[in-house]
């Protein structure tokens, strides 16, 4: 899959959440239970994980530094952004989506 530009992020409506990463990150393999449970109680909240890396440049135009990085958005707009969340920070996440 090609990585989304981030004007098409932009323009995308409703709710989404972008998770950057890469496959082999620990940190990344750690919280995939908690977002496979919140995704299931969210079925209508678009998920799309970014394989980041190094000038990749959707990732640095949110500005990631570190893995994963979620990016809550509604409407193409930055609803929150949580780095290495916690499964309470990411059920957090999901909820301020709908505030």
């Amino acid at each position: 899959m090609t990585e989304p530009t981030r004007d098409e992020i932009d323009r995308t409506p409703g709710a989404v959440v972008l998770e950057f990463g890469a496959e082999w990150c620990p940190h990344c393999q750690a919280i995939r239970p908690a977002m496979s449970e919140m995704l299931a109680k969210h079925p209508h909240v678009r998920h799309l994980q970014v394989e980041d890396g190094k000038g990749q440049p959707l990732g640095r135009s949110f500005r990631v530094k570190l893995w994963p990085t979620l990016i809550f958005l509604r409407d193409g707009q930055v609803v929150s952004q949580a780095v290495r969340p916690s499964p309470e920070e990411i059920a957090q996440g999901f909820e301020e989506l709908f505030d």
